[in-house]
């Protein structure tokens, strides 16, 4: 596994690095090592903030977690990583050894619109985007744990958006 660690407004120590890599290395049994992650630290308003993504396969796994200090973030962050591979090791297991996994994606901003005030675009995001079924851009959006997804629909090619409902089904939306 490919490991970048990055300090945003810091510099992280070798001590630390040292730590990440050895208790990430616990996911090569599942990624057989053809996987890249990446670490990112950062502090906001007293609170350590930790990262990781892992890229396996196109696929992401995300978890972002906020403690007092990094090495208790790491160790939640680790382990809702572990998390979601285990609730869907079953699908995981097919898509990763067929090396069908494919991460499609598009472009969207966290910062919410409002008609009246000035609107500014505080994160762009920017994936390509590869066909898939609705059922595998469910999965892909429960691992990135965010309530909505973009993609191709690997059957009509059109672009289509799946989403989270409040009462925890998911919705589909498809452009006429």
């Amino acid at each position: 596994m490919k490991i970048t660690v990055l300090g945003r407004q810091m510099n992280v120590y070798e001590d630390m690095k040292e730590l990440i890599e050895k208790k990430l290395s616990k996911f090569d049994k599942y990624f057989n090592g053809n996987c890249e992650a990446t670490v990112t630290l950062s502090c906001k308003h007293n609170e350590k903030i930790l990262e990781i993504t892992i890229s396996a396969a196109n696929t992401l796994f995300r978890s972002e977690i906020g403690a007092d200090n990094f090495r208790d973030a790491l160790d939640s962050a680790i382990a809702a990583i572990e998390g979601q591979i285990r609730k869907n090791k079953t699908r995981l297991a097919r898509r990763l050894r067929s090396g069908g996994l494919e991460f499609p994606t598009d472009q969207w901003t966290d910062a919410p619109e409002d008609e009246e005030e000035e609107t500014t675009i505080i994160r762009t995001k920017t994936f390509a985007i590869k066909p898939m079924s609705p059922e595998e851009a469910i999965l892909q959006m429960n691992l990135l744990g965010h309530q909505f997804f973009v993609f191709n629909d690997d059957q009509t090619n059109n672009t289509c958006v799946v989403y989270a409902r409040k009462d925890g089904d998911y919705g589909l939306i498809i452009p006429e």
